[in-house]
């Protein structure tokens, strides 16, 4: 079974691709607001590696966010399309404060930055997949006053993949996949006003 899993969530654009249970491919790229231009040529360079098409994919795993609002679309899209368009492949989604944590066995503070003090930030039990502090927008000050054995972020992180495998969640209906910005866009704040 082929897995493919993408986030683009973050300043790292993750993109790999598993076997079962085997990572045949990973890549993470820094990116400077241009995962766009990168997340394709990593997909498609991760099924000539494996000497596979798009067509031998199994399923999709995306992270969903929150993060970039931006940066949250690029996998969510890329992701969509091949479920739609590859009527063969399902598709799933993992938060990716999970996905960043992930490398993690324990209690893990995860946190992406949102500025100005404030993260999009969760710590979770990793070992059980159980929330301690939910996901929400909040400032790092309030999320550090937890207890936890770990912290991971965006600016640097190492994904377990079999972790995503088994902590994904299914997608039933591909085109009402909306990512999870957890606050609104300045123009909604606008528009709102």
């Amino acid at each position: 079974m082929y897995s493919l899993i993408l986030d683009s969530a973050t300043k790292i654009l993750y993109v790999s691709l598993i076997c079962d249970k085997k990572v045949l491919y990973e890549s993470y790229i820094e990116g400077r607001n241009d995962h766009a231009k990168n997340i394709v040529d990593k997909v498609n360079e991760a099924l000539n590696r494996a000497n596979i098409t798009s067509d031998n994919l199994d399923e999709v795993i995306v992270g969903i966010g929150p993060g970039s609002y931006t940066g949250v679309r690029m996998a969510v899209t890329v992701a969509k399309m091949l479920a739609v368009f590859k009527k063969n492949i399902k598709l799933y989604t993992i938060s990716t404060l999970k996905l960043i944590a992930s490398n993690y066995k324990g209690v893990v503070l995860s946190s992406i930055d949102a500025r100005r003090g404030n993260c999009f930030g969760t710590i979770i039990d990793t070992k059980n997949n159980k929330y301690i502090v939910d996901e929400a927008l909040m400032s790092y000050e309030e999320l550090k006053k937890n207890n936890y054995e770990y912290e991971a972020n965006e600016g640097e992180f190492k994904v377990d993949p079999i972790y995503v495998l088994e902590n994904k969640v299914e997608v039933s209906n591909p085109h009402l996949l909306v990512p999870n910005y957890l606050r609104e866009t300045e123009a909604e704040r606008n528009l709102n006003a």
